[in-house]
């Protein structure tokens, strides 16, 4: 029964090894062989800069600056990745101009719970999502503005204390 098992143990490994290969080849003098072929891509500027916000039950956006190119359409995707409603932990983002006073405007959206805290009527938004809870996402699509600095907010009561970032126009 010994023999037999070395037989087929031996007749396994042969069968292994040349089914392997079982040899190395070895590079003549260090020559190896490199594809030279050089393929290019095409990559075409896209006239659209893609932003994904996301924000959470903690009153947080994930970022804090986004940075795009002037002459560029804007498409921000607003994420909310909590699990409160949006009764109690409402987001949205809101874009101002240059020069409004982020608290002054957040004390004053305050005052519009009708209108999602979005103040009818007034000339200090550059553009605006719309209020959303847990699981909710909202996308808008505007045009940069003019090259600079702007900053954004949620402008849910209290949250821009903390919901805050800029965004700057290259």
């Amino acid at each position: 029964m010994r023999i037999i098992k070395y037989i087929v143990v031996s007749i396994f490994s042969f069968v292994m090894l040349i089914g392997c290969g079982g040899k190395e080849e070895k590079n003549k003098d260090g020559f190896t062989y490199e594809n030279k072929k050089s393929t290019t891509k095409k990559v075409e500027e896209s006239n659209l800069s893609e932003v994904v916000l996301t924000t959470n039950d903690l009153m947080q956006f994930n970022k804090t600056e986004i940075k795009v190119k002037a002459g560029k359409k804007v498409k921000l995707t607003l994420k909310h990745i909590g699990k409160l409603d949006k009764k109690i932990m409402g987001h949205n983002f809101v874009l101002l101009k240059q020069g409004v006073s982020i608290s002054a405007f957040g004390n004053h959206a305050v005052t519009f719970a009708e209108n999602d805290y979005i103040p009818e009527n007034t000339k200090d938004i550059i553009v605006h999502t719309k209020l959303i809870g847990a699981g909710e996402t909202t996308v808008i699509e505007f045009d940069a503005p003019a090259v600079g600095e702007y900053d954004f907010l949620c402008s849910f009561p209290g949250h821009y204390a903390i919901m805050k970032g800029k965004f700057i126009v290259e």
